[in-house]
């Protein structure tokens, strides 16, 4: 399933976007909030004077959601596209579906849940473009979520996101961002990546061309939230594959090979350390534990070296596979 995104380019080369702004709210089993927050968007995007679209991704709801999204098909006024998921694929493949299909020269996201408020969209429009960024993150300044369980570990972890990856944003994990797309669709939001996104956009762009503001943020009215304290641990092991991915995403070899580099280095000062043992002193050294950690840590060597080849050679290889299945696209015009 492929979406047009694009009108042809001018002559100048310059990319011609169908509208100026596409609206992307992932859900999953959101019945009772999902039809006020439509009415919401469409309320709060009554002033935004020029043109829009709503991308809603059904990732795999078990309820109603679906079937209430569809009511909202050939509305007068607003321009919906619905994505069905086959399953459910998590938050990170349904913004990267998304981000595939959206028309928009900008692209909003969203939770679906009513705790971000679509009533700052506009004014984060008029921000991006004043400030000239590639990515404004909304900050939750005023959280309305449960001090122990939500808002404890988010400032850990953003915190911690921040000092590894050296971006600095008070809160990663607000549902509520504003991109520019042509930058959004340099990079792949994969597994639970969502919580990356500003350290996945400053890989391609520098870190000054990321701002955040305050957002409005409201306890949430309907439902559970998806998340817990047990993703602090996820998450921790997430920004491990950021960092390596930030810094040696181009010459993976690197990463690899300067281990097996140290860890060569190591044994060869054992292996000489027992030659001279055995040639110089002339003692026995077959029995000697130093030995085989000699050995040992020569084949690591010789692992991690060529682990580090065969990763430059992926590197270099397209990976264009999605990471998520669409059953079904739903439009007024389908």
């Amino acid at each position: 399933m492929s979406f047009e995104r694009l009108s042809p380019p001018t002559q100048d080369g310059t990319a011609v976007y169908e509208v100026e702004l596409s609206l992307v709210i992932p859900v999953m089993n959101e019945e009772e909030s999902l039809r006020p927050m439509i009415d919401r968007v469409i309320e709060a995007m009554k002033g935004f004077d020029k043109s829009w679209e709503l991308i809603l991704i059904d990732d795999g709801s078990t309820d109603k959601t679906l079937s209430i999204a569809r009511d909202y098909l050939g509305r007068e006024g607003l321009d919906l596209r619905i994505i069905e998921f086959q399953r459910n694929f998590g938050k990170a493949s349904g913004l990267q579906a998304g981000f595939d299909a959206a028309r928009g020269r900008l692209i909003a996201t969203l939770d679906g849940d009513l705790q971000n408020d679509p009533y700052d969209i506009p004014s984060m429009v008029a921000e991006l473009n004043a400030r000239d960024l590639d990515l404004l993150c909304g900050w939750r300044k005023a959280r309305q979520d449960a001090l122990v369980l939500r808002k404890i570990p988010s400032w850990c972890a953003n915190r911690l996101i921040g000092a590894a990856t050296g971006v600095k944003i008070h809160d990663n994990g607000c549902g509520l961002k504003l991109y520019r797309s042509e930058v959004i669709r340099q990079v792949r939001i994969l597994g639970g990546m969502h919580r990356f996104i500003p350290a996945w956009v400053a890989s391609v762009v520098p870190s000054s061309r990321i701002g955040e503001c305050v957002v409005t943020h409201h306890a949430r009215q309907f439902g559970e939230s998806k998340y817990g304290i047990s993703r602090t641990i996820r998450v921790f092991l997430d920004l491990l594959s950021v960092l390596f991915f930030m810094r040696f995403k181009q010459r993976p070899g690197h990463f690899f090979g300067t281990i097996g580099l140290l860890i060569g280095a190591i044994s060869s000062l054992i292996l000489l350390y027992l030659a001279w043992v055995k040639f110089g002193l002339g003692e026995d050294i077959g029995t000697r534990p130093l030995l085989l950690v000699g050995v040992m840590l020569f084949l690591t060597s010789i692992q991690m070296i060529t682990t580090g080849i065969l990763a430059e050679m992926l590197a270099r290889s397209d990976d264009t596979t999605k990471n998520y299945i669409v059953r079904k696209t739903y439009h007024k015009d389908a």
